[in-house]
C-alpha cells in the first residue's frame, strides 16, 4: 500500500463499526460529523499494520484477534491536550479552601487523597502536587498521595517519565520551574524533568473510567476535567453516582469549563461553585475496593 496521506478513505460502514467499538470500549461518542477526524486519526494505524483499507482495519480491530489494537485505536481517537495549571480557579480552591479545612486532620495523622481522573500527559497531577506543596510544604512528609489515571497507556507512560520540552511547560511560573524541574540542554530541544520531590507524591496507573474502580478508601478531591465531554448523557449519568460514592463526606469534584452535571441532585451531588460539586451525603455510599500502593 502506498503511504499516500489522501488514502485510504473511511466508508460509512467502517466508521459505524469503529464508532460502536469505541463506545463499548471507552464510552467515547463518535457522531457521523466526526468521520473525517476518525479517518485522519486512524490512517497511521492502517499504515503501521500494513493494511490497505478501513474495511480491513475495522474488521480486524472488531475481531478477537484485534483486541491488542484497540488501546492504540482509542489512543489515536482521544485528544490528549493539556497544560500546566489549566483552569487556575480549581487550583485556587484547592489551596485556599480545601487544604486549610483538612490540614489539621492531616497533621494529626489523617490521610489525604486526590485523584486526577484523565491525567493525560501529566500536567494536571504535577500542577496539583505543586499547588499542595507550595501551600503546605509539610504535606511532603504526611499521608498525602495523588492518583493519576488515564485510559491511554501511552500518555500514562509519558506522564510517568515527567520529561517536558520547553514548549510544554509554559504556564509554570519561573520560581516553580526552578524549584520542581531539572533542566536538560543536551538535546536539540531544551527539556525539563520533574524532580523526585514532586514525583514522590504521584502514582500513575492506566484506568478505564467505564471499568470497575479499585479504590480502597474515600478520595478527598477528584479532578475529572475535559473528560466526560466525550461521553454521551447515558454514560455520564452512570459515572456521577460512582464519583459521589468514592468521595469523602467533605470532598469535591472538579469538572472542565464546558462540562456540567445536568441534574446534580439525582446524581449524588450538590453544586458548589462553577464546575465544582460536593457529594450529597444523604445518599448511602457504596462499599469500596482497593488500589495497590495508593490507598
Amino acid at each position: 500500500m502506498k503511504n499516500d496521506l489522501n488514502s485510504p478513505r473511511l466508508d460509512g460502514a467502517s466508521f459505524q463499526a469503529i464508532a460502536d467499538l469505541a463506545y463499548r470500549e471507552s464510552g467515547l461518542q463518535l457522531v457521523a460529523e466526526k468521520s473525517s477526524l476518525v479517518q485522519s486519526r486512524l490512517r497511521h494505524r492502517i499504515i503501521e499494520l500494513g493494511m490497505d483499507s478501513f474495511q480491513s482495519y475495522s474488521s480486524y480491530v472488531c475481531s478477537p484477534q484485534g483486541a491488542a489494537e484497540r488501546p492504540h485505536m482509542i489512543s489515536a481517537l482521544t485528544t490528549n491536550v493539556s497544560h500546566f495549571f489549566r483552569e487556575q480557579h480549581h487550583f485556587d480552591i484547592l489551596a485556599q479552601d480545601i487544604l486549610p479545612r483538612n490540614i489539621e486532620r492531616v497533621r494529626q495523622g489523617g490521610r489525604f487523597r486526590i485523584w486526577s481522573a484523565g491525567c493525560s500527559n501529566g500536567q494536571e497531577p504535577y500542577s496539583i502536587a505543586m499547588t499542595v506543596l507550595e501551600a503546605y510544604p509539610e504535606m511532603l512528609s504526611f499521608d498525602f498521595k495523588i492518583l493519576a489515571t488515564d485510559i491511554d497507556e501511552e500518555v500514562v507512560n509519558f506522564a510517568t517519565k515527567g520529561l517536558y520540552p520547553e514548549r510544554l511547560i509554559r504556564g509554570v511560573p519561573q520560581h516553580l520551574t526552578r524549584k520542581y524541574f531539572e533542566e536538560d540542554n543536551s538535546g536539540s530541544e531544551k527539556v525539563y524533568g520533574v524532580n523526585d520531590t514532586l514525583r514522590s507524591k504521584i502514582f500513575f496507573n492506566k484506568l478505564n473510567l467505564l471499568s470497575s474502580w479499585p479504590m480502597k478508601m474515600p478520595i478527598n478531591v477528584i479532578f475529572c476535567r475535559n473528560v466526560v465531554i466525550y461521553f454521551d448523557a447515558k454514560t455520564q449519568n452512570q459515572l456521577w453516582p460512582k464519583f459521589s460514592g468514592i468521595l469523602a463526606a467533605d470532598g469535591k469534584l472538579f469538572l472542565g469549563h464546558s462540562e456540567r452535571i445536568a441534574d446534580p441532585e439525582n446524581s449524588g451531588f450538590i453544586t458548589d461553585g462553577p464546575t465544582s460539586y460536593r457529594p450529597d451525603n444523604a445518599i448511602v455510599k457504596p462499599s469500596l475496593g482497593g488500589i495497590p500502593n495508593v490507598a
